[in-house]
């Protein structure tokens, strides 16, 4: 509520506080189509995280699988020196998409498309098709894993603006917009009572005018 007593009852008074209002309700219609825009784009991203979250989760566990395989056939050292042996060279490109305000990360990464069994580390005699097989599902894990850091990302970033704008749109709503139509109606109601004060105190000066002229 507001004190009447925090009220300026003047005409330019009036006239601020309504340019508040029409301020404040087309900012409120602006946030309103920005949440709006940022959910959107939040659950379009979403539906893309699930989809690689299930392809992951389907591929990792024949990839771990294949990997205790080769600890079966394999000692650790070997492994290790595999390891070391298999760097890649990874480009990796990351564009900027500017969504109502938000920064939205694409990822483009560029593994070297050379197959692991060209590369000249790599001992062919000194391995065997278990660790060839798991190494191919890493690769594959691997890809996604990038792809996925980037809807991650992503979704992060967009729920941070989505509450942020919520928030925005609801103080807006529910505190500044009927404060100021409150502030609206009292300064209204204040100017229509002092104009009937005025319009009284006039009516009671003529009417003692007209007296004194009748008496003389």
């Amino acid at each position: 509520m507001i004190d009447m007593a925090d009220v300026v009852p003047t005409r330019m008074e009036l006239i601020k506080t309504k340019e508040r209002i029409t301020l404040a309700v087309k900012g409120h219609k602006l946030l309103k189509q920005k949440r709006d825009a940022l959910i959107l784009e939040f659950f379009k991203i979403l539906k893309k995280a699930q989809d690689l979250r299930g392809e992951l989760a389907r591929k990792i566990g024949p990839a771990y699988k294949s990997l205790a395989l080769t600890e079966i056939y394999h000692t650790l050292y070997d492994l290790q020196n595999v390891s070391l042996n298999l760097k890649k060279q990874i480009d990796i490109d990351i564009e900027v998409k500017n969504v109502m305000g938000v920064k939205i990360p694409y990822i483009n990464a560029q593994m070297e498309s050379k197959h692991f069994l060209d590369l000249p580390t790599y001992s062919i005699a000194g391995t065997s098709a278990k660790i060839d097989f798991a190494i191919e599902n890493f690769e594959e894990i691997l890809k996604i894993v990038i792809k996925l850091a980037e809807t991650e990302t992503a979704i992060k970033r967009l729920i941070v603006e989505i509450e942020k704008t919520k928030r925005r749109v609801n103080a807006l709503e529910y505190n500044l917009i009927p404060r100021l139509e409150e502030q609206k109606r009292l300064i209204s109601f204040r100017l229509d009572e002092m104009e009937r004060d005025s319009f009284v105190s006039l009516k009671v000066i003529k009417r003692r005018l007209e007296q004194e002229k009748k008496a003389a």
